[in-house]
């Protein structure tokens, strides 16, 4: 039963916010008289000194239920059990380990923060540099409409960029104190609860008890936070994937990201990339295993909420990796260019007739169907649209005239997409600017943390 009970596997990575937080509840007991200067001396003396044991792998767990135990233990081996006791007073494991989680987290937010960054200022360096390659954009993985690499690059920044936001709203609800709250029913002494709040870095207090000890609500948004990002990961895992075959060759995956067959020696496999796509429904499994664990739980704090930490964990060490070889696989992989361009084809123009006609005055549903019997005739004659004469179009509607021809080129047809948020070059260097100017703010912020 002891080993089924213990947590000290993994909730030793919470020591460094563990000692944090015992250090700032130190001083809320000398600052409401609960223990003399001299023993809250003695008491951060200890706590230093268990943390440099900590940070050195010094630290010995000597069967230690979780770190809670532990480092009491530790603290009274120090300082002695009469002092080291005292530390204690007014609070429960419930309410530090409900800190100590919101602290680690909320540290760990940073890192995710910065990984986001480095995502989208990749993507804005590439569509920069590379905003002049055409392809073929995709629905229902049929060629549709030409667009722009770049802008296929940046609808993933765009992705990351509300994803990051998505994190500051999950850490702006999570920042919030429980310390100080007891077991349940709040402390019996007069700690004050907004100094603690204060020392720790949190924007304010808890206002209830209950809710302090045994909300994991913070848990359960990270833990869909992390599944949708990696959902937006294995979607453009997904997309390379396709576009780095042989029946695409649009771009080539960096042998540092990608490995051979054991069998074939012809072949190369995007590791990295079926990895991101493969470890997304692990991350999802955490979202939903975790929400199980808290759908039959009656108020306050249960054990049960101990099965917070493994999943918490496991996403964040997942997620981080997922981000960093995906940072490594954008910056290093090859576009080519020809392959990209040769992959259009005069088809993809069909829409653009509609849109001609248009402009000609004819509505749009009429416009609509006679692009469709330009498709049609083109079949039939078997040859492309572009091949199909003046006459022949004029026998369709009256409407064309010469200057139809204007149509068969790709880079006109982009560049038609001038409404906000097109694939047009003007709407591509929009998009840089504003995804530039966010990364220069947040990281201006990340670095105020």
């Amino acid at each position: 039963m002891e080993l089924f009970n213990s947590s000290i596997t993994f909730d030793k990575h919470l020591w460094d916010v563990d000692i944090k937080g015992s250090v700032a509840y130190a001083k809320a007991l000398e600052k409401c008289g609960l223990v003399s200067s001299t023993e809250s001396d003695r008491l951060l003396f200890g706590l230093s000194q268990i943390a440099e044991e900590w940070a050195s792998n010094q630290f010995v767990i000597e069967g230690d239920e979780d770190i809670h135990s532990a480092n009491e233990r530790r603290l009274k081996e120090i300082i002695g059990k009469e002092i080291g006791g005292k530390l204690h007073v007014g609070r429960s494991r419930n309410d530090q380990v409900a800190t100590d989680v919101r602290m680690w987290l909320r540290e760990q937010s940073v890192v995710l923060k910065c990984l986001l960054l480095s995502f989208v200022r990749i993507c804005c360096e590439r569509a920069k540099n590379e905003i002049d390659i055409l392809m073929p954009g995709y629905t229902h993985l049929q060629r549709a409409q030409p667009i722009r690499w770049g802008h296929w690059l940046l609808s993933f920044a765009w992705y990351f960029h509300n994803d990051a936001d998505k994190l500051e709203d999950i850490i702006s609800r999570m920042n919030i104190s429980p310390l100080g709250s007891g077991a349940l029913a709040g402390n019996p002494f007069p700690i004050d609860r907004d100094f603690l709040a204060k020392e720790l870095g949190f924007s304010g207090c808890i206002p209830n008890s209950l809710v302090a000890v045994s909300d994991r609500d913070f848990i359960a948004e990270f833990l869909f936070w992390g599944s949708l990002v990696a959902t937006h990961l294995s979607k453009w895992a997904e997309d390379l994937l396709l576009y780095s075959t042989k029946e695409f060759g649009f771009v080539r995956i960096a042998d540092a990201f990608s490995t051979g067959s054991s069998l074939m020696p012809q072949k190369k496999n995007a590791d990295s990339l079926e990895l991101i796509r493969g470890k997304t429904g692990r991350l999802i499994g955490n979202c939903a295993g975790f929400l199980a664990v808290l759908k039959g739980l009656p108020s306050t704090f249960n054990k049960d909420l101990q099965e917070d930490k493994e999943p918490l964990f496991d996403t964040y060490n997942n997620l981080t990796q997922m981000l960093q070889v995906a940072c490594g696989t954008l910056e290093t992989l090859k576009i080519d260019k020809k392959a990209c361009f040769s992959a259009l084809s005069p088809d993809m123009l069909a829409t653009d007739i509609a849109y001609y006609l248009v402009k000609k005055n004819v509505p749009f549903r009429d416009a609509h169907k006679i692009a469709g019997e330009v498709v049609k005739l083109a079949e039939k004659e078997n040859c492309s649209i572009t091949e199909l004469t003046l006459a022949q179009l004029k026998c369709i509607s009256g409407d064309f005239t010469e200057d139809v021809v204007s149509l068969w080129d790709y880079e006109h047809s982009v560049e038609q997409y001038q409404a906000f948020g097109g694939t047009a070059l003007h709407n591509i260097e929009i998009q840089i600017q504003q995804l530039e100017q966010w990364i220069s703010d947040s990281q201006i912020l990340t670095t105020q943390v």
